[in-house]
């Protein structure tokens, strides 16, 4: 499921984790009571996906600081890479049941 940091359910469990959100405005993944930060949250993440993207979660073994270290440029960077979209897609009803 996801929440935005800044909504109510968000605020609950990043006070309930004791994130600190000024230091980590970035992903968090919240699984099994723990919680995991960017490069490690993504990969964590991307293991439970269909397709070549479980492959990502290989990277793993690499450290955390030299990981997180190309996380922070992809982030950076994303979005003069990928582009911006003006306004955000209205997620399907499929989608919403994943939002807290």
């Amino acid at each position: 499921m996801f929440a935005s940091l800044q909504s109510d359910e968000g605020n609950f469990l990043v006070n309930k984790y004791g994130v600190d959100v000024i230091k980590n405005d970035s992903i968090i993944l919240i699984e099994e009571n723990k919680y995991y930060l960017r490069s490690t949250a993504a990969l964590r993440i991307s293991k439970n996906l269909k397709g070549a993207w479980k492959l990502f979660y290989i990277f793993i073994i690499i450290p955390p600081a030299i990981r997180d270290f190309f996380y922070n440029i992809i982030a950076n960077h994303r979005y003069k890479w990928f582009g911006k979209r003006e306004a955000c897609r209205i997620p399907t009803p499929g989608e919403k049941a994943k939002f807290l």
